[in-house]
């Protein structure tokens, strides 16, 4: 979902187009949804069951009001009535999950899934997109793909489901490869052709494989050639329901024990042990972070280099009403992830190459968001991260400045000098191209779209902490 427009004219959310249910629009920073004539008796029905209220104050499921048709001022003309959600702090996609938070939200899926059959309720798709993550929480967004569950009704999700949760999941647990690149060029997820010739020989011989991954593909391949089962005769020879919850429990089963095929120790995974900081040099930089957060009073920060999340931790003690971190190594994230879960902080760990950064894209490239057009960051934190961008990825330092200034109004922004320890081994095999990376240009790239408000040496290299303040767009 993008940002909120200052405006009363409702938009549409792009993403939603391909849904006849209903779809999403969003006005003056409110979200709302349609619900469409051929799915208004489908939606009554799960409204009034137990499993839609229970799942509703569990969180399990996002909260929905019914609001006058007139709010949407004739958009979505097909309307039977209009619900409202809560906005979501962030949305993420799932090519910006580690394996964690992916298994995570498959398991999720599922097991929302068998308690809806419990109440007679069905999904009609499998969509990853529909989870999304508060927090170390997921929560299920997509209140009109809940349906009346009809006796004998296949899964029409089951592909969609292996595609989008399984066989990532496979990826790197039997091949030991990440998703995320794969599943960012491909957003419909990995297929079970593709999967299939990546496994190794002795995992194709199992009877998980051979039903839900190799069965699937040989299916799907006679489907294309017109020589398989149509739909209608799949509908027609239906599917019991006791074996429709035994598929869904084996699955839930399966991705249960998937682990990441080679997770041993990550290049910065112990940076927060292994760092060039001595101990008091740590507790002035977290008291740095903390002031500005408790003066600035930013109610979202993206902490850039998140790391395994302790300056996320340092914001929301000082007051942030919540976090999104960013990070490229795998470790690292698994430890933000694990704690944000096990101290229930609200902090969104998140995959990001910092020199490539998801662009908007999908159908005419406004399906999926890009990064800067899904919500504005009030406050930024971007420590220990600049060399990575000048030197590291060779991003010139003006253009990394302005980059990150441009992600929020206010924030904090550690510059590593030349001496440094960390700076020195990005340089030890490669020629030291980059004259410009110095203190007095850093500030002086800063203070040409900021104001400076603090500046404190944080190190005994010479790490200068800048707090800035961008200066007005108009």
């Amino acid at each position: 979902m993008a940002k909120p427009t200052p405006r009363s004219e409702p938009t549409r959310i792009e993403g939603s187009f391909r849904d006849p249910a209903g779809q999403i629009f969003q006005k003056d920073g409110h979200i709302y949804r349609t619900v469409n004539a051929p799915a208004a008796e489908d939606f009554a029905f799960v409204q009034n069951t137990d499993f839609y209220a229970n799942a509703i104050v569990e969180k399990r499921l996002i909260d929905a009001q019914q609001v006058p048709l007139h709010v949407l001022n004739g958009h979505g003309p097909e309307a039977s009535c209009v619900i409202e959600h809560p906005r979501l702090p962030f949305v993420s996609y799932p090519y910006e999950w580690t394996f964690r938070m992916l298994k995570t939200a498959a398991l999720f899926h599922l097991d929302f899934h068998i308690d809806a059959l419990a109440e007679g309720i069905t999904l009609v798709d499998a969509s990853a997109y529909n989870v999304q993550f508060i927090g170390a929480s997921p929560i299920f967004i997509d209140t009109l793909s809940l349906r009346r569950y009809e006796p004998g009704a296949l899964w029409t999700g089951y592909k969609q489901f292996c595609d989008q949760f399984l066989n990532p999941l496979l990826l790197q647990s039997y091949v030991g490869l990440h998703h995320n690149a794969w599943y960012r060029g491909s957003q419909e997820g990995i297929t079970a052709g593709e999967i299939r010739k990546l496994l190794p020989a002795r995992r194709k011989l199992s009877r998980r494989v051979l039903t839900h991954v190799t069965l699937q593909d040989s299916l799907q391949k006679t489907t294309r050639k017109g020589s398989g089962p149509n739909l209608d005769t799949l509908q027609a020879a239906g599917l019991p329901l006791p074996v429709f919850k035994k598929t869904l429990a084996g699955l839930r089963d399966w991705i249960a024990e998937l682990e990441p095929k080679n997770a041993g120790p990550t290049e910065w995974s112990d940076y927060a042990k292994s760092n060039s900081y001595a101990p008091q040099e740590e507790v002035l930089k977290q008291e740095f972070v903390a002031g500005f957060v408790r003066r600035e009073k930013p109610p979202q920060v993206w902490d850039l280099g998140c790391n395994s999340g302790a300056y996320a931790a340092v914001c929301l003690e000082a007051g942030a009403d919540y976090v999104v971190g960013f990070d490229s190594d795998h470790g690292a994230l698994d430890l933000a992830y694990s704690r944000a879960r096990d101290e229930q902080l609200k902090f969104l760990p998140l995959f990001l190459d910092i020199a490539n950064p998801a662009p908007s894209q999908g159908w005419a490239q406004r399906e999926r968001y890009g990064l800067q057009e899904r919500a504005g960051a009030d406050g930024v934190i971007a420590l220990a991260l600049i060399h990575h961008m000048s030197i590291g990825r060779n991003v010139p330092l003006a253009e990394a400045v302005a980059w990150l200034v441009g992600l929020a109004p206010r924030g904090v922004i550690e510059f590593v000098p030349r001496n440094d320890p960390m700076v020195q081994e990005l340089l030890r095999f490669r020629e030291d191209v980059f004259p410009n990376y110095t203190e007095v240009n850093f500030l002086q790239e800063l203070q040409r779209l900021a104001s400076v408000e603090r500046c404190q040496t944080s190190s005994s290299t010479g790490r200068l902490l800048v707090e800035f303040s961008r200066h007005s767009r108009d």
